[in-house]
């Protein structure tokens, strides 16, 4: 089973495209060594409504090597039905970027990993030989940056991001294993984007706390296994509320 067709397969079983965020802040939750109770608690309580999880690679970073231990302890215990998309956003000549491909799909068989394409196509080569498991390239990310490079015109019409999406028709026309998608926030999907965009999977973050706009996606049908992103909506607002709670919420929200 491909990536894609795994992922399709948990959004119409849970009948929702709601992605998990888990960025765990330390400051918000007494310290270090409250997070493997507090992500235990996230991952179960959130289980049942996720479409995927994707832990966010600095978080864990910024907690130094307890935090990649922590990472390392989540992730051996997350539930096998669920897809798990590490959001590490790498980006690294081919020599190196071979070492990161092996670490996360074959170390921590994670299901999929997010990546900067901007060094070209030779730098995500190394991930693109892995069958059964998934990539997306940062093509239109949620922050007012993306107007500085991703959303720029080229002298032939075309923007900047239609370029990055070009690397994964290659990637298809090489009949690589790995599957090929893209992040697109939604808080920079105009009508001018989406409609550029091409049918493969996104990953699209920009909802809940960066008030993103859903009613821009409902224009514009899509074949492919999208899933949404929320993060701190989930595990950090509304504190009255239970980690099951908020994601039900979210989730028929995102229904299918």
């Amino acid at each position: 089973m491909t990536y894609s067709e795994r992922l399709a397969h948990r959004i119409q079983s849970v009948g929702s495209r709601l992605c998990v965020g888990i960025d765990p802040r330390p400051e918000l939750s007494s310290g270090i060594d409250a997070i493997p109770e507090f992500l235990n608690r996230l991952v179960g309580e959130t289980a049942e409504y996720a479409a995927a999880f994707k832990p966010n690679m600095a978080y864990f970073e910024a907690m130094g090597l307890r935090g990649i231990e922590i990472l390392q302890e989540m992730l051996v215990s997350m539930p096998e039905n669920v897809p798990i998309i590490l959001d590490a956003k790498r980006s690294d000549i081919g020599e190196t970027q071979k070492y990161y491909a092996k670490s996360y799909f074959e170390n921590w068989n994670v299901d999929a990993v997010t990546l900067n394409p901007f060094l070209g196509y030779d730098s995500i080569e190394p991930f693109l030989d892995w069958k059964s498991k998934g990539v997306y390239l940062l093509a239109v990310t949620s922050n007012l940056g993306s107007a500085d490079f991703q959303r720029q015109k080229l002298s032939d019409g075309r923007f900047v991001f239609e370029l990055v999406q070009e690397l994964g028709k290659r990637a298809t026309l090489e009949s690589c294993a790995t599957d090929v998608g893209y992040v697109v926030g939604l808080t920079n999907a105009s009508e001018e984007v989406l409609e550029r965009i091409v049918d493969s999977p996104l990953l699209i973050p920009g909802l809940g706390a960066q008030g993103g706009d859903l009613a821009s996606l409902q224009k514009h049908p899509r074949t492919a296994p999208d899933v949404i992103n929320v993060s701190r909506a989930i595990s950090y607002a509304e504190e009255d509320k239970s980690f099951a709670q908020k994601a039900k919420a979210w989730s028929e929200q995102l229904a299918v």
